[in-house]
């Protein structure tokens, strides 16, 4: 890593800190409401700028995941006395509590009740095996891109978003689990299984982004259509907000990554999918659940819809940029890092 950007990692490091701090020891002593989200208006600015310091795709990417979109949601609730921050959810929060709650994409373990709690798996999947199966991932596609069909390879992608993003939420809750011992939700619940779209987004995907949504858009645009179309039909408006949202903080995402000017395929992505969730609601309801497709149908094609949009809308844009090269390749230079150090200190042993 070159010496400027660990001093930007620095930098970031210390404003983040000198934030949270600031929100805890002083926005959190004024009032909810207005007077705290103007309080609270200079960090939802330092977050956002925070990626522009990075040269590097993958730190961008993470920068802009955990601290302009995670953070600034977390601190958007915390302003109106909602949300994991504010002091009426969870256990009393400490300094440090507060910091990693607001800081780590994490979330409180919700109570479920035994009929609904999935207690195993289908697949062993945990932070050891998903980091193996990501190193090993990335080693045929660093070694093979060039010599297999271009489906192929984003077929692979697939697997690494999924693996990546699983893999640093369950790294922080590792932890923050070690640390401070708080129960937390896992990263996702096997997305891979899922029979609509309904349980794929809501349900099983990216558990932590799907929560800040709900409480940051969802919830809003619930209460304001039920007054315009009725309890009933509140939830479809709401979808499409929360979509349209997602869509738009995933495209100031690779904005940071790719550095070009959006193409706006992936705000399209997400309205996509918006628009055929709120579809599947609407239709669930009209037929009150009476008839519903197999499992063995629903899955296949629930996962397949998702994989084929994401060949047409979601990835395209990162090829096109080569920010998909610049990705492998620092992912590359670090296991490369890596095996070099296990390397040496197995030698070391040796001796």
């Amino acid at each position: 890593m070159e010496d400027d950007e660990v001093k930007n990692l620095t930098y970031i490091w210390i404003s983040v800190s000198a934030c949270l701090l600031y929100c805890y020891f002083i926005s959190a002593k004024i009032p909810k409401g207005t007077l705290r989200l103007i309080s609270l208006s200079p960090v939802f600015y330092l977050f956002t700028i925070l990626p522009l310091f990075l040269s590097s795709a993958v730190l961008a990417a993470v920068v802009s995941f955990f601290f302009t979109w995670l953070s600034n949601f977390k601190l958007l609730l915390f302003a109106f006395d909602r949300g994991p921050l504010s002091p009426s959810v969870g256990p009393p929060k400490s300094l440090f509590v507060f910091a990693v709650m607001a800081s780590l994409p994490i979330r409180l373990k919700r109570r479920r009740s035994s009929s609904n709690h999935r207690s195993t798996k289908k697949l062993p999947l945990n932070l050891a095996t998903e980091t193996l199966g990501f190193a090993v991932l990335l080693q045929l596609i660093l070694r093979y891109r060039d010599s297999v069909h271009p489906k192929l390879v984003m077929v692979a992608y697939c697997g690494l978003v999924f693996l990546m993003i699983d893999i640093l939420v369950a790294a922080s809750s590792f932890v923050v689990r070690a640390l401070v011992g708080l129960e937390l939700d896992p990263p996702s619940d096997e997305p891979y299984l899922s029979g609509s779209l309904q349980e794929f987004w809501g349900r099983r995907w990216n558990l932590t982004v799907t929560n800040a949504l709900r409480l940051t858009v969802y919830d809003p645009a619930r209460e304001i259509s039920a007054g315009v179309v009725g309890d009933e039909w509140a939830s479809l408006p709401a979808v499409l907000a929360t979509f349209v949202v997602s869509g738009l903080m995933h495209e100031l995402l690779f904005y940071y990554v790719t550095r070009a000017s959006p193409s706006w395929e992936m705000t399209l992505f997400f309205v996509l999918h918006g628009i055929c969730v709120a579809v599947e609601v609407a239709v669930k309801r009209a037929l009150r659940d009476k008839w519903r497709l197999s499992r063995l149908v629903s899955g296949p094609l629930t996962v397949g819809f998702v994989v084929a949009t994401s060949f047409w809308l979601f990835f395209p844009p990162l090829i096109r940029t080569g920010v998909d090269t610049k990705v492998l390749g620092e992912f590359g230079i670090c296991m490369e890092f890596i095996k070099s150090k296990l390397l040496s200190l197995a030698t070391n042993n040796t001796i």
